[in-house]
């Protein structure tokens, strides 16, 4: 079993690990609503705060929480929405 990252974004973490479909997509409220706050405005205005770190630099909290569920990230900052899939 995986553990799950420190920091708000476990029930992230939980909600795709638990999931069998190897797409899934949230908008922005459904995951604020997951995790008990609202996003920080850079994630929706930066496909930065959504990319995986640079080689040898420390992960986010927020992108444990998908890695570590097996997942990538592709938002979508116009609809306000992620499309998480299965790596």
């Amino acid at each position: 079993m995986t553990p799950l990252v420190a920091g708000g974004y476990a029930p992230l973490q939980k909600y795709l690990t638990d999931r069998y479909a190897e797409r899934v997509v949230l908008t922005f409220s459904e995951i604020e609503d997951l995790i008990g706050f609202t996003l920080p405005a850079l994630a929706r205005q930066e496909q930065a705060w959504w990319a995986e770190p640079i080689a040898d630099s420390p992960r986010s909290d927020q992108s444990r929480s998908w890695t570590q569920a097996h997942r990538t990230a592709t938002p979508n900052l116009q609809a306000r929405k992620v499309l998480f899939e299965r790596e």
